[in-house]
């Protein structure tokens, strides 16, 4: 039947069978629950439900951006296995297609599924043209042990947060992981040896450069190596401020004063 056989995941257009690793029956039954379509991997798309909720058996439920929120969208990429949202507009994946979701969700935000939240009593019959619930959430990624959130040991999420290990890695390769993080561009990509071998995710620079998700793009294995990398830096972490025909620019404590007209750096005021 429908309900049963190999599991597959449609990515860039090909349909591939999905790794075993790490499966519980517990994650069997996010798969027949909420998804995330017509978007560029598993953490992003338009939201559509699966329960008994709907007449329509073993369908699936597109919901209206009106009853859904913040706190829905947490539970859904928690339940997805992705990072936090970073997105969340009506109409960025395409339209409603299907039956529609008909009750409000109302998620605390700590719910382990989306449908382990309290829903509205009343009920929606239609939905605004441009109003279907599109989702993008942040990739399971993250640096830490550095001075910021944009430099140290790169870690993965797959099932468990592990450093990671690789090969071969150049500017190239810390650049996608610095823009997914919205930390700027690559400053330094490092291999690190460790003094004995740990737990790593090896994440193979091919797959990075593809654009495939980079939770996609690793492997379970012992290593002695890890990468330790250094993005430019979140946006928010500089400001600007316009004074008299001077820039000053303030930046992990650093001050650099330019004139305008020549930009030669100072060290005076």
């Amino acid at each position: 039947s429908t309900c049963a056989g190999k599991l597959e995941l449609k990515h860039e257009g090909d349909w591939r069978p999905v790794n075993g690793f790490d499966w519980t029956l517990k994650k069997a039954a996010v798969v027949y629950s909420v998804r995330l379509v017509d978007g560029t991997s598993l953490c992003s798309g338009r939201l559509e439900v699966r329960s008994d909720q709907s007449n329509q058996s073993n369908q699936w439920s597109s919901v209206c951006e009106a009853d859904f929120d913040q706190q829905d969208a947490e539970v859904v990429c928690r339940q997805l296995g992705c990072g936090p949202p970073s997105v969340l507009q009506g109409g960025l994946y395409g339209e409603l297609e299907g039956p529609m979701w008909t009750r409000e969700f109302r998620c605390r935000g700590h719910e382990s599924a989306l449908l382990d939240c309290r829903s509205s009593d009343s009920t929606r019959n239609t939905c605004s043209p441009g109003r279907a619930a599109g989702l993008t959430c942040s990739e399971p990624v993250r640096l830490v042990g550095g001075d910021s959130t944009c430099a140290g040991k790169l870690e993965v999420k797959q099932g468990d947060w592990r450093p990671v290990g690789g090969s071969g890695w150049t500017l190239k390769e810390a650049a996608v992981v610095c823009r997914k993080l919205d930390c700027g561009s690559a400053v330094s990509v490092v291999e690190r040896k460790e003094t004995a071998d740990s737990s790593v995710w090896w994440m193979w620079t091919d797959c990075v450069q593809s654009g495939s998700a980079l939770r996609d793009c690793v492997l379970p294995t012992n290593s002695y190596s890890i990468l330790d990398l250094t993005c430019s830096g979140k946006p928010s972490d500089m400001v600007f401020i316009l004074s008299e025909y001077k820039l000053n620019c303030f930046q992990n404590n650093h001050i650099l004063k330019r004139e305008f007209g020549s930009f030669e750096p100072s060290t005076d005021g």
